[in-house]
């Protein structure tokens, strides 16, 4: 909801007379954000049939690794996984999480050109549709921008698994705080709002 860094929730708190460090504010936010995410995770309905799958990069400690995201046509994420490499077996890697965690196949994927998808794709999901195109491909581009923007509020992730952990709630988390007003209608988008 807030861009609040775990230093301001401390001096928040503080003012209120609860004096407690940022680090345990980390501590807290992991376990329950871990908790409260797999919980929206079980109880969502399930998500649509056509994939679109993207990667972007970022930098931890100086090196570059991918954030490989899958959302679907609604905008849903998928899944999230950090890799260090942006190959073919980095995608089938993806390919095989994403089957796992959602037990259905797609009747089409969307992706940009890149062309460890369609290895991946050929292996894992033969009878498959893929339609390649950096302009059908928006949709999964612009679910990065909530990720880039928390990242620049923490200062950048401080390791994989850090960046793993934080981004898997953090989706989920943004997803249900943040419904996709366009497919609501005003009422149900003002319930919603109100939890």
């Amino acid at each position: 909801m807030f861009s609040l860094s775990l230093r301001d929730v401390a001096l928040l708190r503080a003012e209120r007379g609860a004096v407690v460090s940022y680090e345990t504010i980390r501590r807290l936010c992991k376990k329950s954000g871990r908790s409260f995410a797999s919980r929206l995770r079980r109880g969502r309905p399930r998500p649509g049939d056509k994939w679109h799958l993207d990667e972007v990069f970022v930098r931890i400690h100086g090196v570059q690794h991918y954030l490989w995201r899958g959302v679907d046509q609604h905008g849903v994420v998928l899944d999230i996984l950090v890799q260090e490499r942006r190959d073919a077996n980095a995608a089938k890697r993806f390919f095989r999480r994403l089957l796992k965690r959602l037990d259905y196949v797609p009747r089409v994927i969307v992706t940009d050109k890149l062309r460890s998808y369609g290895v991946a794709k050929h292996h894992l999901l033969p009878d498959v549709e893929q339609r390649q195109s950096r302009y059908l491909n928006n949709r999964a581009e612009n679910s990065h921008r909530p990720t880039r923007r928390r990242e620049r509020q923490m200062q950048r992730f401080k390791s994989p698994e850090q960046a793993q952990d934080f981004l898997s709630a953090h989706a989920f988390i943004h997803g249900h705080f943040h419904p996709r007003r366009h497919l609501l209608a005003a009422d149900a988008y003002r319930v919603l709002r109100g939890f």
